[in-house]
């Protein structure tokens, strides 16, 4: 019990003393250590990455799922490590309900059997539409989690600790200099005047309790001084692991940008299927390179094929085109008709068609 009371008491006389120098400091009455530049730029940047990263993850969160009630749902079973229930998307329920409406009505009918054709369509959009929602949330929103909830929660409290023990260094400092003062004082020449040998003895007396209490303030001082140096360096390290932090999410929202561009694309292709069945002879039911143009029909010609470089990994979306591994070569032509964001790719055996923004030309 006494040793918690006097330990108590310590914890109480340490933070009294934090809370006078931090006191002092804002009313300009105590001298700050100030940290370098350097050390200065570090923290502003971190800061900065923890600004725009919960701004990002939480605009992210709106944009994958708009409803509010489901998002605290998905919350509360992960704070309770719970998997939550798997939930169907908007358009997966929409296509659902298109489709027992059709039966309803009489698949033989032109209502229902278009309403059959369109709900298969969307639940298709909505299956992409999960799709897209559980890749982005593994590759993107996961990573920017993880730097929030970890990484800068240690910044942070390493942070707290070096800013307590720079108030601590700076409170030594100034009982320091309040020992000094006091020091010289005492040892300032006596009245020559009072000759009375008391007077002596007590002089001599109060500048060795000063001497003494300057040795002690010094020895705290170094303390301290040493605790800060060493706090300032694994802060500093921390702070430099920033940069890499940057690397991961700049990998991170590369893969989010490859998982929406995918999306849409799929998107794209069911909804240009639905139209060309629905009504073909419409103006704007243009048939695709798909359609006019056979993969299996085209040859490399003579002369004009060129090597290129695979950047980024790609998937094919059908039959017609070919799927792509960063940083292989395949050889490349073009075909006359063929959309100019198009190339054919050949690999060994495999040809289809390939996307230009993927590849790199070579000479």
């Amino acid at each position: 019990m006494d040793f918690n009371v006097k330990k108590l008491a310590s914890g109480a006389g340490l933070f009294f003393t934090r809370a006078v120098q931090f006191t002092e400091e804002k009313l300009g009455q105590a001298e700050k250590t100030e940290l370098d530049a350097h050390f200065e730029n570090l923290m502003s940047r971190a800061d900065c990455t923890k600004l725009w990263t919960e701004k990002i993850f939480r605009q992210t969160e709106v944009l994958l799922q708009p409803n509010p009630s489901a998002r605290i749902e998905e919350f509360l079973y992960e704070k309770l490590d719970m998997k939550a229930p798997s939930r169907a998307t908007n358009g997966e329920l929409l296509g659902q309900y298109m489709q027992d409406a059709g039966k309803e009505l009489g698949a033989g009918t032109p209502y229902g059997n278009t309403l059959m054709i369109v709900g298969e369509c969307e639940s298709r959009l909505g299956a992409a539409e999960r799709e897209f929602l559980q890749t982005s949330a593994i590759s993107f929103l996961a990573p920017l989690r993880n730097f929030l909830e970890g990484d800068w929660r240690t910044i942070s409290k390493e942070r707290r600790l070096l800013e307590n023990l720079r108030l601590d260094l700076d409170a030594c400092k100034a009982r320091v200099k309040k020992a000094k003062a006091a020091e010289a004082k005492a040892a300032a020449a006596p009245d020559f005047q009072d000759t009375r040998p008391r007077n002596y003895v007590l002089s001599a007396s109060a500048s060795a309790l000063w001497t003494e209490e300057v040795e002690k303030a010094e020895h705290e001082l170094r303390v301290a001084q040493t605790e800060f140096d060493r706090q300032a360096e694994v802060t500093r390290l921390l702070l430099e692991g920033i940069s890499s932090t940057h690397v991961n999410h700049l990998r991170c929202l590369h893969e989010f940008v490859e998982a929406q561009a995918a999306f849409y694309k799929h998107c794209h292709h069911h909804m240009q299927e639905l139209q060309k069945e629905l009504c073909p002879d419409l103006p704007g039911s243009v048939p695709t390179e798909a359609d006019t143009l056979k993969i299996e029909e085209v040859q490399a010609p003579a002369t004009g094929t060129r090597k290129a470089k695979v950047l980024y990994d790609y998937d094919a979306a059908d039959s017609s085109e070919l799927s792509l591994l960063a940083d292989e070569l395949i050889t490349v032509y073009t075909v006359p008709g063929m959309d100019s964001d198009w190339l054919i790719g050949e690999r060994g055996n495999q040809k289809g068609k390939v996307p230009v923004t993927y590849l790199e030309l070579l000479s």
